[in-house]
């Protein structure tokens, strides 16, 4: 089993009219353009305790708080986004 996890870089997400925006970091401008991700659906864990994320002595991210987790597939090469399937409510659950 892998060791706990804590939060990764995340970016700003529309959660629909209920939630509205959250800040989550993700890691993954590196591979993925905000085109590719607009419009999409992909599963969130959003009741998880805001989180101070970035180092400060990089002067980005420093101070800023993400607040919630994207799901993803890591492999060794690169981290890749699961896209939900259209039509899905906001809000179901994950198992």
């Amino acid at each position: 089993m892998k060791p706990v996890i804590t939060y990764s870089d995340f970016d700003e997400v529309d959660l629909g009219e209920e939630i509205g925006n959250r800040v989550l970091f993700s890691g993954i401008r590196k591979w993925y353009t905000p085109e590719e991700l607009i419009g999409k659906n992909i599963p969130v864990v959003i009741n998880l305790a805001p989180k101070k994320m970035g180092d400060p002595s990089a002067g980005s991210g420093q101070g800023e708080e993400s607040q919630g987790m994207c799901i993803m597939v890591d492999t060794k090469e690169r981290p890749f986004l699961i896209f939900l399937p259209d039509g899905l409510e906001l809000g179901s659950v994950i198992r």
